[in-house]
């Protein structure tokens, strides 16, 4: 069975079996025992993995249910931020915004890096252009390079892809390649870059269209598009997204991912969350494409 497929049914379950509130407790009707629920929301970049996640702590804790929802890491925030999530699940570390609103609300955002990511940056298998650097992607997204044959490729126009604004993963790289990690820099993507809603539609229109170009997170990758290797700057090497590479700082578009609670998770939150920790989830991290937290 695929895996996509397996993960998009789990979700299904995983809604089913949960639907009270924040961290509750609802009455299991044939074993006639409490249960407890608890509420992730948040990355679509994350989403998938903490799927995997709920489904193996069911196996090992049945008492515990679930529940988990993307909706990008603005509307895991936003939920945590309103009291209808324990857990927001955040492919970018909280902004002032957010914190202001946390601030606000006279509330805590407490941070926990989960795992770690790299964003590769796609372009369809039938584009030559095989290797990019970090100001020759941040000119093609800020619209100063504009055809292919401008980066060695064909006489081609460019086809700008991105996530929604709401996407952790859009902010991410707006900052990192777009702005090239310069806090003084206020440009934004070019206005005709398409913005879409998944990770998996930046996948599909990239392997569909030749023009293409994209971004997303290194557990979505696959054969259907072609990775290119990035340099930090000219004259540096070019290098692939990987485990390794992500390990040894050497992809220059590296992330970690976080999870965020209200205040100090207490009860069945923690012990979910020091779970996550163990051998067994982070086994699931790398299972899945992504890059486990090194040992410690």
């Amino acid at each position: 069975m695929n895996k996509r497929f397996t993960l998009c049914l789990l979700f299904v379950l995983v809604l089913v079996a949960a639907c009270s509130g924040p961290a509750g407790s609802s009455q299991n009707a044939q074993q006639g025992g409490a249960v407890t629920s608890i509420q992730n929301k948040g990355s679509d970049t994350m989403v998938n993995l903490a799927l995997a996640w709920a489904e193996e702590y069911q196996k090992e804790k049945p008492a515990v249910r679930l529940s988990v929802t993307g909706g990008g890491t603005g509307t895991g925030m936003s939920a945590l931020a309103n009291s209808t999530t324990d857990i927001a699940n955040a492919s970018r570390q909280i902004t002032r915004e957010e914190k202001a609103e946390a601030d606000k609300q006279a509330y805590t955002a407490v941070e926990f890096v989960v795992a770690r990511d790299a964003i590769g940056v796609i372009v369809n298998p039938h584009n030559p252009v095989s290797q990019l650097t970090m100001q020759q992607i941040s000119k093609i997204y800020k619209g100063q390079i504009n055809n292919w044959k401008e980066v060695g490729g064909e006489d081609r126009p460019i086809v700008r892809l991105s996530r929604e604004t709401n996407s952790g993963t859009h902010v991410y790289f707006l900052g990192t390649v777009v702005r090239l990690g310069n806090a003084k820099d206020t440009d934004i993507f070019s206005s005709d870059t398409l913005l879409l809603p998944s990770s998996e539609g930046i996948i599909s229109e990239v392997s569909d269209n030749p023009n293409a170009i994209g971004y997303d997170g290194l557990g979505y990758l696959t054969p259907s598009v072609k990775i290119l290797a990035v340099a930090e700057k000219p004259g540096k090497p070019y290098v692939i997204p990987s485990i390794e590479t992500v390990n040894n700082n050497t992809y220059p578009i590296s992330r970690d991912l976080y999870m965020y609670t209200r205040n100090q998770p207490a009860g069945e939150v923690k012990t979910y969350i020091d779970w996550i920790f163990s051998a067994p989830a982070q086994k699931i991290v790398s299972d899945l494409g992504f890059v486990p937290l090194k040992k410690k």
